[in-house]
């Protein structure tokens, strides 16, 4: 095997981690009690394809560009509105909205702050 090759093997194995330990966060990859095969074999497959579709709709959705003053919506976010929108059905969507935009805006302003914070100390 060449040397790249290699290295781009190894180098898959963080991403890997990664993606397990964000389906264990995000899709509770790790809350089933898993006594059997069959047990296994229902509930896992069902998380990985849940946090499959929420990585598609962030790559998805940060494609474009987030409005001035908003960070672009993340894998967290996108499951809290699903969660909100589809899973509860609630039907105060404006509501949803206006709080999805609140957190954020308010999550920009606090990256803003934290990088102007880090220019200050750098100079």
């Amino acid at each position: 095997m060449p040397l790249t090759a290699l290295v781009r093997v190894a180098g898959r194995g963080w991403t890997i981690e990664e993606s397990f330990q964000t389906s264990k966060g995000q899709t509770g990859l790790d809350e089933h009690q898993v006594r059997t095969w069959i047990s296994w074999y229902r509930c896992t497959p069902l998380v990985l394809l849940a946090h499959l579709f929420l990585a598609i709709t962030t790559v998805t959705a940060r494609a474009s560009p987030a409005s001035a003053g908003l960070i672009p919506l993340t894998l967290n976010e996108i499951r809290h509105l699903c969660n909100t929108l589809v899973i509860t059905a609630t039907a105060n969507i404006r509501h949803v909205l206006r709080c999805s935009y609140w957190r954020r805006r308010h999550q920009y302003r606090a990256q803003q702050a934290h990088y102007q914070r880090q220019l200050l100390q750098e100079q």
